[in-house]
C-alpha cells in the first residue's frame, strides 16, 4: 500500500490530510492558500505533492445537500477532481460525501482544548482528516 491525500476544497483554502504508508493513520499535513477562485494553484499544489511523495491516490470531500443533490460547491469540486485527473490520468481519485466535516474537524480541536484563532487556522486540515477517516471507514465496511 501507499500513503492517500485526503482533500477539503474550499473557495480559498485547500485543507490537506495523508495516511501513514499502510494507510491506517491519518494525519494532517496543512491548509494551502490561494486567492478565491484560483483553483490552478491548488491543483498544481496537489500534483507537486504526490510528485514528490509518489503518491497516486487521493479522496475529494464533495459537499451535498440533505437532498442528495449536489451543491453549487461539490461542482467546484467535481471541477477541480477532472482537472487533476486531466493533469495526471494516472491519479485514482474518490470521492466522499463531506456533509458536516468541518463541524466534526471544530469538534475534533476544541476536544483538544485549541483556542478559537488555532481552531479556524487549522480545522480546513482536520476536514480533510474526517473526509479521509470516513474513506477509510467506508472501505473497511466494504470488506
Amino acid at each position: 500500500m501507499s500513503k492517500i491525500l485526503g482533500l477539503d476544497l474550499g473557495t480559498t483554502t485547500l485543507g490537506i490530510a495523508v495516511t501513514d504508508a499502510i494507510s491506517i493513520a491519518v494525519h494532517p499535513r496543512e491548509v494551502y492558500r490561494f486567492e478565491k477562485g484560483n483553483f490552478k494553484k491548488a491543483r498544481e499544489h496537489v500534483l507537486e505533492i504526490c510528485e514528490k511523495e509518489n503518491i497516486n491516490e487521493l479522496v475529494i470531500g464533495v459537499p451535498y445537500y440533505e437532498s442528495g443533490d449536489l451543491s453549487p460547491h461539490a461542482k467546484s469540486c467535481l471541477r477541480f477532481k477532472n482537472d487533476l485527473l486531466i493533469a495526471n490520468s494516472e491519479l485514482i481519485i474518490h470521492e466522499i460525501d463531506e456533509s458536516y466535516s468541518t463541524i466534526d474537524a471544530d469538534e475534533k480541536l476544541k476536544e483538544m482544548n485549541l483556542s478559537y484563532e488555532k481552531r479556524k487556522a487549522h480545522v480546513d486540515e482536520y476536514a480533510a482528516v474526517v473526509i479521509l477517516e470516513r474513506y477509510l471507514r467506508k472501505l473497511e465496511e466494504q470488506k
